[in-house]
């Protein structure tokens, strides 16, 4: 079993332009506690400001009465007295004490020698532990350390580990490891003290720090710290999401952490940071479940070619077929059986033709839209082209009258117009009325008009015009889709002529 420190509250709150108010804090903190069930969270830095000590301070009220409290950590610094009577009058009892767990940290940012910066820590620890309160202990820039002065490592642990110290925290502070250095580091110092606790804080600097984490967790590392979406300082910290399915699926190791809450906690945390997901983030993505490729499609409904372990179930998702110019029948298909619909293979053929056209103009097109695309073909797949219209152009400026001009062919003739009108549409339908008259045919009066987008569709993709027309006492109406509202009423407008000529 490996357990899960999070440190979303703290150093997630170190990314840039992201700072959580009392209320986010507070419901994050249930959220990961007691619905995502992680075992461990880290809430804040002491000393912050005072405003941060009232968060905490209610964060602590709450522990304390959902049982919670010996769960909640907060991260102090080796200063004699004051982080830990901060953290202490916050009413938190683990404390996550701040050290150098490299030579050249201890000497260049401290000025101090080892012998000094550990006296410093035993001070820090041991009162600490006088007050009640549990201390665990990062070596910061250990990764560093452990490189390029592991006697140095060596000395400090050695000392510290005749203190009342819980927990040893191995930062990869700047991101700096390989899967095989971590490998390497993390099993020389379980070899060394295996009566130890470690901990791994991964960083992302390399894109690596999942990697690392398997790494870590392959030599022997039983708790491992993430953040929810990866956030943290610089390129942030291992997400949380996918660590959890790398540990399940290739080290098959089980964590408390339940799966199904991920994808929620991760948006109402996107929420709140205002950092956004990226939409092909492993696991939350947007579209890391969605097949694109036709081709895979097809592998799917045979016999699930296409599926790994990663299944989309387990995080309270379901696989989607996207649309566009590489979907193929088969995606088609699969978003139609969805809505119950089928289709005989000449109008697939149809609407598979729609879609792709709709790709290449680099339109979106949802499983929303779908039901539309159908209807318009349907509706229209027995309409004789009579009246084709050409050419277009339509025109709006400021305080000036909208401007259309046209071409259309009908019997082999071509005939062009233009007119002003008081909106678009208007001054094309007044131009298209010249060419009706010209041709000595009547034309339906408009009786209504309505537009529509699919519910949940994207904007960018449809819009549905639906026009209803009254010819001489006979009301019919005419269907027109694109993705710009002016153009679907051209659309409807134009089917109209060639159902009534």
């Amino acid at each position: 079993m490996i357990s899960i420190l999070d440190t979303t509250l703290r150093d997630g709150e170190q990314t840039s332009g992201v700072s959580f108010v009392q209320q986010e804090k507070l419901s994050l903190t249930r959220l990961l506690l007691e619905d995502l069930k992680v075992d461990r969270i880290e809430v804040a830095s002491a000393l912050v400001s005072e405003g941060e000590f009232e968060i905490v301070r209610s964060i602590a009220q709450w522990g304390s009465d959902s049982g919670h409290l010996p769960q909640i950590e907060v991260l102090g610094f080796v200063d004699g007295k004051r982080s830990a009577d901060w953290v202490n009058r916050a009413g938190i009892k683990v404390m996550n004490l701040l050290c150098k767990g490299s030579q050249r940290h201890c000497a260049l940012q401290l000025g101090k020698n080892t012998e000094e910066h550990i006296a410093d820590i035993r001070q820090t620890v041991l009162y600490a532990h006088s007050l009640g309160l549990r201390v665990n202990v990062y070596l910061e820039d250990w990764s560093n350390g452990i490189q390029n002065s592991p006697d140095y490592v060596y000395a400090l642990i050695d000392e510290l580990r005749l203190l009342p110290v819980e927990r040893y925290m191995l930062p990869d502070t700047l991101g700096i490891l390989t899967p095989p250095l971590t490998s390497r580091y993390c099993r020389q110092m379980l070899e060394r003290y295996p009566d130890l606790q470690f901990d791994f804080h991964a960083h992302n600097d390399y894109d690596l720090a999942v990697a690392n984490v398997f790494a870590a967790v392959e030599a022997g590392i039983h708790c491992i710290h993430t953040t929810v979406n990866g956030l943290g300082e610089r390129a942030g910290n291992a997400p949380l999401s996918s660590v959890v399915a790398v540990l399940n699926d290739h080290l098959h190791m089980k964590t408390n952490i339940e799966e199904k809450q991920i994808l929620r906690i991760s948006k109402i945390v996107e929420t709140y940071s205002g950092i956004r997901i990226p939409s092909n983030q492993p696991v939350i993505g947007e579209s890391v479940f969605t097949q694109v490729a036709g081709v895979h499609a097809d592998g799917d409904l045979k016999s699930k070619l296409y599926y790994n372990d990663l299944l989309p179930e387990r995080f309270g998702r379901t696989r989607e077929y996207a649309l566009g110019k590489t979907s193929g029948k088969a995606n088609i298909r699969k978003n139609l059986q969805a809505m119950g619909i089928q289709l005989d293979d000449k109008t697939m053929k149809k609407v598979t033709e729609r879609i792709i056209e709709l790709g290449d103009k680099k339109q979106m097109v949802t499983p929303e839209d779908l039901p539309y695309i159908v209807s318009d073909i349907l509706k229209t797949e027995h309409l004789e082209e009579k009246f084709i219209l050409r050419n277009y152009s339509l025109s709006i400026s400021k305080d000036l009258r909208p401007i259309a001009n046209l071409s259309a062919e009908v019997d082999g003739q071509i005939y062009n117009e233009s007119s002003t009108g008081d909106g678009q549409y208007d001054a094309f339908v007044k131009a298209l009325w010249k060419i009706c008259d010209r041709l000595h045919r009547p034309h339906p009066v408009l009786a209504d008009y309505a537009v529509t987008i699919p519910p949940g569709g994207r904007t960018d993709a449809f819009v549905q015009t639906v026009i209803t027309w009254n010819m001489d006492g006979r009301i019919f109406k005419t269907h027109g889709l694109d993705g710009d509202q002016t153009e679907a009423a051209i659309k409807a407008t134009v089917k109209m002529l060639n159902t009534i000529y």
